[in-house]
C-alpha cells in the first residue's frame, strides 16, 4: 500500500538518494553533480506549508517525492509554483507518481497557489502526459537551453492555473 504524507527532516537521505539517481542517470533534472546531504537540507529547509514537500511511502520506505517550490523569489510571484516529482528506479511506472503529483497538486490549491509550472525536457513523454492529465496545459518551449549527456536539449513549459 502506498502511502503520501508531508516530507520530515529524517526523509531528506531518501529524498537525496532518489534526486541522485535521476542527476545522474536522467535528464529530468539539468543539475549534473549529485547533492550532499547538506545542500538537500537547505533546499528543504526553504518549503513550507505553501511550498510543501510529499513523500510516498511502501513498506516504510521513501519511494519518491514531490514538491511545490517559489518559482522566483521577487513578490508578484508568491502565488506561482513549480513542480517537481521523482520516483525512485525500479517504482516508476507503478502509480506512484500519480498519487504522489495529485496530492501535492491539491497541497498547492489549499495553500492558496494561483498557478504552477512544470518544466520538462522534451522527450519526456511519461511527464508530459502525467502534466496534461493534471490540467496542465503547454505555454512554450524553451530551445536548446540545457547540456547533459552531451546533447542540447529543449524543455517544454507547462502551467496549471486552479
Amino acid at each position: 500500500m502506498i502511502v503520501i504524507r508531508n516530507a520530515l527532516p529524517q526523509d531528506v537521505g531518501d529524498i537525496t538518494e532518489i534526486y541522485n539517481q535521476a542527476i545522474l542517470h536522467t535528464t529530468a533534472t539539468f543539475d549534473t553533480e549529485p547533492k550532499s546531504a547538506e545542500d538537500q537540507q537547505k533546499w528543504f529547509a526553504e518549503h513550507n506549508s505553501q511550498y510543501p514537500v510529499l513523500v510516498a511511502e511502501k513498506d516504510s520506505a521513501v519511494t519518491g517525492w514531490a514538491s511545490l517550490s517559489r518559482w522566483s523569489d521577487r513578490c508578484a510571484y508568491s502565488g506561482t509554483a513549480e513542480i517537481s516529482l521523482y520516483i525512485a528506479e525500479g517504482e516508476r511506472g507503478k502509480g506512484i507518481g500519480r498519487k504522489l503529483f495529485e496530492a501535492i497538486l491539491l497541497e498547492g490549491q489549499k495553500a492558496g497557489l494561483h498557478t504552477v509550472i512544470a518544466r520538462i525536457v522534451e522527450g519526456n513523454a511519461a511527464s508530459i502526459h502525467l502534466c496534461e492529465s493534471a490540467g496542465f496545459i503547454p505555454i512554450g518551449t524553451m530551445r536548446e537551453v540545457g547540456r547533459k549527456f552531451g546533447k542540447l536539449l529543449n524543455v517544454l513549459l507547462l502551467q496549471k492555473i486552479y
